[in-house]
């Protein structure tokens, strides 16, 4: 267990972070990004990326590594660590890992990204890493020729259905309305691959399998309340995630669905902390607009601490 001292600590290591980190870091300041996982965040588990300026197409894993070797480069600091709280200790922001470790900074950066929403059906937690998938650069490799599931509507589910073609020897995508809410550009890329097949109006009521792997799934039919089973050797569930929000010791201001609320300069309504990215309440959640975020957080923190030290020199 050890304390740490920086001049700015930032709470996890996706786009918004590292792009902090690196703003923070080329001025001159003392700071620490902490990842509980790998540096790049969600970036780092998409397949392909083909809407970040500068880049046609680039793999999300490349792309994150680029990011965190960028900001690494001018003195961004790589802890390895799970944050189990955030608190204020006079004018020192603290943050608390549960390995025991402490990291004080003037100011905090939070870019904690969220967490995957689950479907919540029989099967899912029994058969989680068994076919049961949240990732599709992760696991995709394992169901080679195999039928493989893709449950949702949205930018990520079509994309990384889509990428599963690269395995599955079909990729049915199950959605519970009529039409989707991904860009017309990624649903076109589903519709013309003749791998994909969408199942439409229609959930999933239970994950079956045999206590290693899952066989199947039992669908039900919104229109006509039929249920149906479907042979599957896997199923990737993209129907939204959680903000990981719930690591403030003190009260701080969110919105309905657990989204921190912040400034326009990234200020959150405790004064020294900052969220980017993901976590933050905003109408679009892309790449792009993480390391904006960041970028603007790493600014005010700058400036936030540059009035701290003002005070403290004004006392002398």
């Amino acid at each position: 267990m050890a304390e740490k001292n920086y001049d700015v600590v930032i709470v996890g290591g996706g786009p918004g972070g590292l792009c902090a980190g690196m703003y923070v870091a080329r001025a001159r300041r003392k700071v620490v990004c902490i990842e509980r996982f790998v540096t790049g965040g969600q970036i780092s588990l998409t397949g392909d990326v083909e809407d970040y300026p500068g880049f046609e197409h680039i793999s999300g894993p490349e792309l994150g590594k680029k990011f965190t070797d960028h900001a690494k480069k001018f003195g961004l600091e790589i802890a390895q660590d799970e944050v189990s709280e955030i608190y204020v200790d006079g004018e020192d922001r603290v943050v608390a890992c549960a390995s025991g470790n402490t990291y004080r900074g003037k100011a905090v950066i939070v870019s904690t990204g969220g967490t995957p929403v689950k479907l919540g059906v029989p099967g899912e937690i029994e058969y989680s890493g068994k076919g049961v998938s949240y990732c599709a650069i992760c696991d995709g490799a394992f169901f080679k020729d195999k039928v493989i599931t893709v449950v949702g509507g949205g930018d990520a589910a079509i994309e990384e259905g889509t990428f599963l073609t690269k395995y599955g020897l079909k990729v049915y995508i199950i959605h519970r309305r009529d039409k989707l809410r991904a860009q017309k550009i990624i649903q076109q890329r589903a519709f013309d691959n003749k791998k994909v097949e969408f199942i439409w109006n229609t959930s999933v009521e239970s994950i079956n399998g045999n206590g290693t792997k899952i066989t199947d799934l039992t669908l039900r039919n919104h229109i006509t309340d039929q249920k149906t089973k479907l042979d599957v050797g896997a199923i990737f569930i993209y129907i939204g995630f959680h903000p990981n929000s719930n690591i403030f010791r003190e009260e701080i201001e969110m919105d309905a669905n657990g989204y921190i609320i912040t400034n326009d300069r990234m200020e959150t309504s405790i004064k020294g902390i900052y969220a980017c990215g993901d976590v933050r309440a905003q109408l679009v959640r892309q790449v792009t607009n993480a390391v904006g975020d960041g970028t603007t957080a790493a600014v005010a923190a700058e400036k936030y601490i540059e009035t701290l030290e003002d005070k403290v020199a004004q006392r002398v």
